[in-house]
């Protein structure tokens, strides 16, 4: 497993480092680390282009009244997200088509085309 560090000032600190070269050694990304993230590179990550986004919107279709029911809201949309037919397909292919757009956009924006 690798991690993917997003470098937000926060998750810069010394103590966070050292807890991913000890939980990661040799295998995190970032700012920081062994692999760096270059600067205002696309992010071509399904968990960010999709799946945080679309769990968030299972989750709080409603507001949520307290722990409990917020642990088991993610829990059953998570669920949802697994057993939907075609679901990772369909991820698939837009990460094929966003890798696409970034080949094709010569390093420049193109998150507007989608």
């Amino acid at each position: 497993m690798w991690y993917m560090h997003d470098g937000a000032p926060s998750h810069f600190s010394r103590a966070t480092r050292e807890l991913l070269n000890t939980t990661y050694p040799d295998r995190w990304i970032g700012r920081g680390g062994l692999i760096p993230w270059p600067a205002r590179s696309p992010d071509m990550n399904p968990l960010d282009f999709f799946f945080w986004g679309y769990l968030k919107t299972l989750v709080y279709s409603t507001p949520v009244p307290d722990v409990a029911p917020l642990r088991q809201r993610i829990v059953n949309g998570c669920d949802i997200i697994h057993n939907t037919p075609g679901i990772f397909q369909r991820v698939r292919q837009s990460m094929r088509r966003r890798a696409q757009a970034c080949l094709e956009s010569n390093e420049g924006h193109f998150e507007y085309l989608f």
